[in-house]
């Protein structure tokens, strides 16, 4: 459940890589572009009696049914004094309805649901999830009780508890760095009174006021029939989808007449002016005009303008400020689109120490620059590659964020034909550096209300479909998985070669994985595995940074390289059209890092202010520091969890570190190149070979992974964030290797105690108390023992209580409230029911592939793994958990105003406090 902002607050939006063409790139680059086609979504739609509109797209690859649900109803919708609800509303909407009386969320986990949440923006308010095909009747249930039969079971009690778990997600917000600043953007940009002028999650003291015939009022009057949208996307045909939504959603009466907001954009003049301060390491200057908003011709050329100007490494933004001048860590520019106007913004960080003012001069200039002259044709090329790319690699995913289901959803909402995103497609192909020019100066340089009533349609009414909802549908079964078998080749350097056929859409990727990892970092140089990483794409011995970005981005290719505990992967999505080209890139930055110096010094300087960005969140901060408190300081796992070092390592870090660790660890003989997508082993080995066969295998050092004994006693470390909102609660200890017989009944286990949103830990905290937005525990993989964390944020006057209410908890699970019978029987269904919908994308297969391979896991291990979870039973599930819970030998670490919560912290006498600095020395 989560706000899902119109104006988001963030650092790139990294889409685009980098211009900067030498001549000999230049002069190929237009006739190399790819004509991109506009992808193509069948559907079948119909529209029920009651208003209901469902749209069906059938997509059989897996046997898994997508269920998108939009309400056309967001905070625009709200008025003044009584803001926050339609998010509200999204909360209290999974807290079970008349015929459904059961939390949404557990009983979705519990069928297997994948991609499940719900979101609240300034226009709607969706709901999503994948379900196994034999679990769509029980779902359709569900989503239809709760839109027609919800507020026979909205009490006070539910009122009171979703309102405090709101207001914690404020909190949590808030409690971020530069949290601040979206609702100052928000009240600053748009008059009083507009739809836009206050914030999608509301007031605090609006959700205080907000009364049961305020909440049952709103339901009323928004969230009937024929104010929704419905889409089925997957194993399912029109026949079959018409039937079902019928019988579930035929009977819920309609709503009342709706009264619709038309275009505002509110275009404003002049500069105003805000200075604000926040707890936070740069200075960052955000820059915003309204301008219209979705679905108009202007939509498409700002976002045009938007990619040339500040998206990603070939924007001119970045070029400039982070590149060349090196005054910003980061430089962006957006184009975002809402229902009746919309925003077109400028974000700026500075790179610490930086002239801020030259900063945004420099800004201003480009800005002005594009709008004189327009952007050139081989930057509209790029901007036009990039989106259309991304579209293609929509028709991958049925549901969830950006799938074909939300897709169909959105156009069906807004304009009324599920195809409006070809428009908009046809627009970006259609437009020109002219066109593009003339929106940025009708828009950029330097502002009437009008109602509409039109008739209430006629002839809506409910139809009697006999459904008896005294009774749920009877309950699916796990259904069987069957992926695609793991080819193999070896080249002729002995690179390891692993093939997953996928041909469902034209898109390969690619992932080399090294054996390495933060673990091969040397003691006194943390972070050097991933700054190696970082560097790949910098530049090589035949390319610079620039001109790598600017061919990436005009093949419609995407690329990435990072570290885990204890491997390195350097990875590449590609489109099937341009793949042997790409592969030509993605060799070259594998085999031929050039480290430059200028490069080295620009990126070091980034690492530094990130280092300074994760000590300024307390979440991350506490991550930093357990690895070194649960495994001891000299253990090859003790570094940041983060992977990015600390200040002093990156400090005296030097480019020939990166190469000399690139040497010593890249090697053919110490990596598998795994490939999932739409190719065979006879058509992709030939291009590997052509590309990887110059590269010698070589002796690779050993790493030694040490056993660490558990704590003989609990400690507490504690780190003072003076004003913070919230405290985190990170509880550490270790587990058994990924590899261990016990780490799949582990992780089950875990989903019990803290690792699903029904957990014993979150129902506590946040659903109980509502001290907490969310917490959980999670067991990050590696190849020696596993970190085992819980984390908890929590409102700060409650940490002492909520520390208590954690100890408690971990002694319960370990054996002072033994599993039950329907506890296990739920994370088992979760675990099992919800396997099919993790499979659907190339990325998500080649994830779990990775895994395989890392960890040296059975190749049926996902095929298997039903049959196994489903033989757990409630009596060795409470054995592990009692060998594998060290309840009173945990590390705790606190981050938080200590001036308030450290003597409520010592006086639960858990052990020994010891108060130590952001980098987790001891303090006095």
């Amino acid at each position: 459940m989560a706000v899902s902002v119109r104006r988001p607050i963030r650092l790139a939006a990294a889409l685009l890589l980098a211009t900067g063409l030498s001549a000999a790139h230049a002069a190929t680059s237009a006739a190399a572009t790819p004509d991109i086609p506009i992808p193509d979504i069948k559907y079948t739609r119909f529209t029920l009696k009651n208003g209901l509109t469902v749209l069906v797209h059938e997509d059989r690859k897996t046997p898994v049914v997508a269920i998108n649900t939009w309400y056309h109803v967001g905070s625009k919708n709200e008025k003044p004094g009584k803001t926050g609800f339609a998010h509200l509303f999204e909360h209290l909407m999974f807290s079970g309805s008349d015929n459904f009386n059961k939390t949404y969320l557990n009983a979705m986990e519990r069928i297997g649901a994948t991609d499940l949440n719900g979101t609240t923006n300034t226009d709607r308010t969706n709901y999503f999830q994948n379900v196994p095909t034999s679990m769509l009747d029980y779902a359709l249930f569900a989503e239809s009780d709760r839109m027609g039969y919800l507020l026979g079971t909205v009490d006070q009690k539910k009122l009171d508890l979703q309102r405090g778990v709101v207001q914690n997600e404020k909190r949590q917000r808030e409690n971020m760095p530069y949290g601040i600043a979206y609702e100052l953007l928000v009240t600053n940009t748009y008059p009083v009174g507009h739809p836009y002028s206050w914030t999608v999650i509301g007031k605090m003291e609006d959700l205080d006021a907000a009364s049961m015939t305020d909440v049952q009022d709103w339901f009323k009057g928004n969230y009937g029939p024929n104010n929704t949208v419905l889409v089925l996307s997957g194993d399912i045909s029109p026949e079959e989808a018409r039937k079902k939504v019928e019988q579930y959603y035929g009977a819920i009466p309609p709503g009342p007449p709706l009264a619709k907001h038309d275009a505002w954009i509110a275009k404003r003049s002049g500069t105003h002016r805000t200075v604000a301060q926040d707890r936070v390491p740069q200075t960052r200057i955000y820059r915003t005009w309204n301008v219209p908003g979705a679905h108009t011709p202007e939509e498409a050329l700002l976002d045009l303008a938007a990619h040339v100007l500040g998206q990603g490494k070939t924007s001119r933004l970045y070029k400039r400020l982070v590149y060349k001048d090196q005054l910003a860590t980061s430089a962006s520019a957006s184009d975002d689109s809402s229902e009746i106007g919309g925003q077109f913004d400028i974000t700026l960080t500075a790179r610490p120490g930086a002239d801020v003012g030259k900063m945004e001069r420099i800004a201003d200039e480009e800005l002005r620059a594009l709008m004189k002259s327009g952007p050139t044709d081989a930057e509209l090329r790029l901007a036009k590659t990039t989106i259309l790319a991304q579209y293609t690699r929509t028709i991958e995913r049925i549901g969830g964020f950006g799938g074909k289901s939300d897709l169909l959803a959105s156009c069906q909402t807004y304009t009324g034909n599920p195809d409006c995103y070809k428009v908009y497609l046809q627009r970006i192909k259609d437009a020109t550096p002219a066109m593009v020019k003339k929106a940025m100066n009708d828009w950029l340089s330097d502002g009437d209300f009008v109602l509409q009533i039109d008739p209430f349609p006629t002839g809506l009414a409910a139809t009697d479909t006999g459904l008896d909802r005294s009774k749920e549908p009877a309950v699916g079964k796990p259904m069987s998985l069957k992926l695609p078998p793991m080819q193999k080749t070896t080249l002729s350097n002995g690179l390891k070669v692993v093939l997953a056929e996928r041909h469902e859409a034209p898109v390969v990727n690619l992932q080399l994985l090294v054996d390495s990892g933060y673990a091969s970092d040397a003691p006194d140089m943390p972070g050097v595995a991933s700054l190696a990483l970082r560097m790949l794409e910098e530049g090589t011995s035949t390319r610079k940074s620039l001109e790598i970005g600017e061919e990436l981005a005009r093949l419609g290719a995407t690329f990435g390289a990072g570290a885990n505990l204890d491997g390195s992967f350097v990875s590449m999505n590609a489109l099937k059209a341009t793949l042997p080209q790409a592969l030509g890139i993605y060799s070259d930055l594998i085999l031929h890092p050039a480290f430059p110096q200028n490069e080295f010094a620009r990126l070091q300087q980034d690492r530094l202010a990130g280092i300074a960005r994760e000590k300024a969140d307390p979440s991350t901060l506490a991550l930093r520091v357990a690895p070194g408190l649960v495994y001891g300081s000299d253990h090859v796992y003790a570094r940041p969890f983060t992977g990015t070092g600390t200040e002093q390592s990156v400090g005296r870090m030097t480019r020939a570190d990166l190469a000399r660790y690139h040497a010593t660890w890249f090697k053919p003989n110490n990596a598998t190149l795994l490939v999932v997508g739409d190719t065979t082993l006879a058509e992709i080995t030939p291009l590997l070979e052509k590309q990887f066969a110059s590269w010698k295998p070589g002796e690779v050092p050993k790493k030694v992974i040490a056993q660490v004994a558990a704590p003989a006693k609990p400690v507490v470390y504690v780190i003072d964030r003076p004003g913070a909102l919230q405290s985190v609660i990170v509880g550490a200890q270790l587990a058994p290797p990924r590899n261990s017989p016990d780490a799949l009944p582990l992780e089950i286990v875990n989903d019990v105690f803290g690792g699903t949103f029904s957990s014993r830990i979150n129902m506590n905290l946040r659903e109980d108390k509502h001290w907490s937005y969310g917490v959980r525990s999670q067991l990050p993989a590696a190849i020696g023992q596993r970190p085992f964390l819980s984390i908890s944020p929590v409102q700060t006057d409650k940490t002492g209580d909520a520390l208590r209410e954690l100890v408690q908890e971990y002694r319960n699970i370990a054996g002072g409230k033994p599993i039950a019978n329907d506890e296990l029987r739920f994370a088992l269904e979760n675990r099992t029911l919800r396997l099919p919908g993790s499979f659907e994308t190339a990325g998500q297969l080649s994830g779990a592939y990775a895994t395989i391979l890392q960890y040296g896991l059975p190749e049926d291990y996902y095929n298997t793994y039903t049959e196994k979870a489903l033989a757990l039973t409630p009596q060795q599930a409470n054995a592990l958990a009692a060998r594998s819970f060290v309840a009173d030998r945990l590390v705790w670490v606190v981050v938080g105003d200590m001036s308030k919560v450290e003597k409520d912290i010592r006086a639960l006498n858990l052990g020994e406090v010891r108060r130590i600095d952001a980098d987790g020395k001891p303090l006095q």
